[in-house]
């Protein structure tokens, strides 16, 4: 098919365009995406058109007819940590958002919703997520985020609040399925961090700070509890016996040196008797062993056989 192009729409139709009109396909493909809102500070009220500028007349003239009545549907109030955006006639007020304090709108032609601007914290539902080494694990966490920008809050999203919701879920999921058990078990603040950041990016369109987000609780399987359980107790008495072994090898270490100090003084022995009685006297014991020389007993023997 020389000299005729195949365009693929966002649409199920197929159009076939000769070379020459690239330009018309890509300005149809541009009209299928949506249009995301960026800057308000610039917008103004000339897109009303002829027909929006008579109902906003009309809508100032009802109020001056009706005053002071419509002073109490026209003045309205924002708290100190709201926001309010303007919609006149369905577009967005210049100036983005109103408050806090009092503003003004028509009863007729404008609408506004109000952004609570405070930091709002939620729980991530457990996530049962397999980790790199293959064991399966639930962890869940907790987020804290305000909004930023009320006006990209209301623009770009329908609901601002559950949708950081979700993207928190997946998020904790795909960073966790990188990671090994020890790395989460040991490695949370990075976790934690490492998230914030990826949450931050995805929701900066939707108007939406994420300031901190953490790890509140890994749940292991009871299976592999008990398997943690025993190496850890194994570890623990392979330990103990290795420092028991290292104790009598420097017990014993100390009996040679006392043994060759004793040996070059036999009075030395003697001592050694009298201060082992006095150590079993104290202990108040009514059985006293009185140590006697092998070489007194020869001589008692020897002399009984006389």
């Amino acid at each position: 098919m020389s000299g005729v192009r195949v365009i693929y729409s966002g649409c199920s139709e197929v159009a076939l365009l000769p070379p020459g009109l690239p330009a018309m396909a890509d300005n149809r493909d541009s009209e299928l995406k949506p249009r995301r809102v960026t800057d308000f500070e610039g917008q103004s009220d000339g897109g009303l058109g002829c027909c929006g500028w008579i109902l906003v007349i009309f809508s100032f003239f009802l109020v001056i007819i009706t005053f002071p009545l419509s002073v109490w549907m026209c003045i309205k109030i924002v708290k100190e940590y709201e926001r309010a955006i303007i919609f006149r006639l369905g577009r967005i007020l210049r100036g983005g958002a109103k408050g806090p304090g009092l503003f003004f709108v028509l009863p007729c032609t404008d609408s506004f919703i109000k952004v609570d601007m405070r930091t709002i914290s939620f729980d991530i539902p457990p996530q049962e997520i397999l980790t790199k080494d293959s064991v399966t694990v639930s962890v869940d966490g907790v987020v804290y985020y305000r909004v930023q920008n009320a006006t990209l809050a209301v623009a770009n999203i329908t609901n601002a609040d559950s949708a950081t919701r979700l993207l928190a879920q997946t998020t904790l999921r795909n960073v966790l399925g990188t990671k090994n058990l020890s790395q989460i078990l040991s490695d949370r603040e990075e976790i934690a961090h490492n998230m914030q950041s990826t949450l931050d990016v995805a929701t900066d369109d939707w108007g939406i700070k994420v300031e901190r987000v953490e790890i509140k609780d890994v749940k292991l399987p009871v299976q592999l509890q008990r398997a943690m359980a025993a190496e850890a107790e194994a570890t623990r008495e392979a330990r103990a016996k290795v420092i028991a072994a290292e104790g009598e090898m420097n017990a014993s270490r100390a009996l040679k040196e006392a043994s060759l100090v004793i040996s070059e003084s036999p009075a030395a022995l003697q001592l050694r008797y009298l201060q082992t009685l006095t150590t079993i006297a104290a202990e108040k014991n009514s059985t006293i062993v009185f140590p006697l020389p092998i070489d007194m007993l020869q001589g008692i023997v020897s002399a009984g056989r006389k």
